[in-house]
């Protein structure tokens, strides 16, 4: 899975892992990270998610980063705004307010790039990856985030035989070990969602839940 995998999935409109609203498991546990106004947080692999908006409203400063320029720009123009845009060796950088998307890379983030960021808010960027690049990204992407940077992590798990993803089934086990020094990993919640979720369902998947971890990169 590459690159064009994802931009023709924007082109075709193809946008099923999009939300018209803000991820209810995100307002909940969110606050359990005690994070400052006015930090920084990452949002990889952001897409257009109104999440974003959501982070900034808590006073946080909100640095996505996304591949497909279609999603940049209706993030923007869904929400009324003209962003400022500069470019740097990471890619074209979209501004306006609190919120920052750099049309790029997540793998081509690096410590320089990275140093102020406290949070790390992941929902959709670790479930898209299959097995050999989600690896990359823990060692590209996460690799790069300063010690005492705190995340919030929502996978899915089921099956994996029943589906092809993405999304990808990413189960405790590999979130442990992913996540092992200098990272340490809290499970916060575990739910049953197949209910909830009538397209997966209807692929043919037979158990289906969502987990939340709160990261902590090194001891506080």
């Amino acid at each position: 899975m590459d690159a064009d995998f994802w931009l023709q999935r924007w082109q075709e409109g193809q946008i099923g892992f999009h939300r018209s609203d803000v991820m209810p498991v995100l307002e909940k546990h969110w606050p359990s990270l005690q994070l400052p106004a006015g930090s920084r947080v990452l949002v990889p692999l952001c897409g257009k998610s109104l999440d974003m908006h959501w982070l900034a409203a808590q006073g946080h400063r909100v640095l996505g980063v996304e591949l497909s320029p279609l999603a940049v720009t209706q993030f923007f123009e869904e929400a009324g705004l003209t962003p400022v845009r500069t470019t740097s060796p990471y890619g074209e950088h979209f501004s306006a307010g609190p919120v920052e998307i750099i049309l790029g890379d997540a793998f081509g983030l690096d410590p320089a790039l990275l140093a102020e960021v406290a949070g790390v808010y992941d929902r959709a960027a670790l479930i898209a990856l299959p097995p050999d690049l989600r690896l990359r990204y823990r060692d590209t992407a996460y690799a790069s985030l300063p010690t005492g940077c705190q995340g919030l992590l929502i996978t899915l798990e089921y099956p994996q035989a029943e589906k092809a993803g993405p999304p990808f089934s990413v189960e405790q086990p590999e979130v442990e070990a992913l996540f092992a020094t200098p990272w340490r990993q809290e499970l916060l919640e575990r739910r049953d969602i197949l209910d909830q979720e009538p397209r997966f369902r209807e692929e043919g998947l037979s158990a289906l839940a969502t987990a939340v971890y709160h990261l902590t990169n090194g001891h506080l």
